[in-house]
């Protein structure tokens, strides 16, 4: 089973995680940020991960550094459980709807970190979140899980909502991508012979 525990401490946040690729969508989450922890539900819910997130951030200032620090803690952990990407089926896609939004995501488990982030939030908040964090999630995350991810949107017209939908269709590419195809369980998909 690929599993991960990470520790991350600054003087911003402290943040603990632990990650189950093959879960059962199964998830704790508290990160002083409900919208944020309702969006880690659904990514764990939908990629069918086990995911346990902690976090005390400064979010008396605002939520940037505990959304940004747990994208990091996430894609370290994601990289840490895939290991040497043995066996991975690599790429995955999905066009996602979310009620009026409809997202475009699409994952090469590549060993290079790329993020082509397309998206026209129409709010500037849902709630007391900052819609411009979702991108820096994301870039935290492939920072640190070296990947080349696509999101784009393709129609929406409700922050939450795509938002919502980015989440949901993250947690299912990941999952599709980083599921064992066990007609080649044995080998590296890659003509390199390593995936960094």
């Amino acid at each position: 089973m690929r599993t991960a525990k990470i520790e991350r401490n600054t003087a911003e946040t402290q943040i603990s995680l632990a990650l189950t690729i093959e879960g059962s969508g199964k998830s704790e989450i508290r990160t002083g940020c409900g919208f944020l922890d309702h969006m880690l539900i659904l990514f764990a819910k939908h990629g069918r991960f086990d995911l346990m997130v902690k976090c005390n951030g400064d979010t008396e200032v605002d939520y940037h550094h505990t959304v940004e620090d747990i994208g990091i803690a996430l894609g370290k952990a994601m990289a840490e459980a895939a290991g040497d990407l043995r066996g991975i089926k690599r790429y995955a896609d999905i066009i996602l709807p979310m009620d009026e939004a409809l997202i475009m995501a699409a994952v090469d488990i590549s060993g290079r970190n790329y993020l082509a982030c397309e998206l026209e939030l129409p709010t500037q908040k849902v709630g007391d979140f900052d819609t411009e964090l979702a991108e820096e999630f994301l870039l935290g995350f492939t920072r640190n899980f070296p990947i080349t991810l696509h999101i784009r949107q393709l129609a929406g017209k409700n922050s939450h909502h795509i938002i919502e939908g980015i989440f949901k269709a993250l947690g299912r590419i990941l999952s599709a991508a980083l599921a064992i195809d066990e007609r080649t369980k044995d080998e590296i998909p890659s003509t390199k012979g390593v995936l960094v």
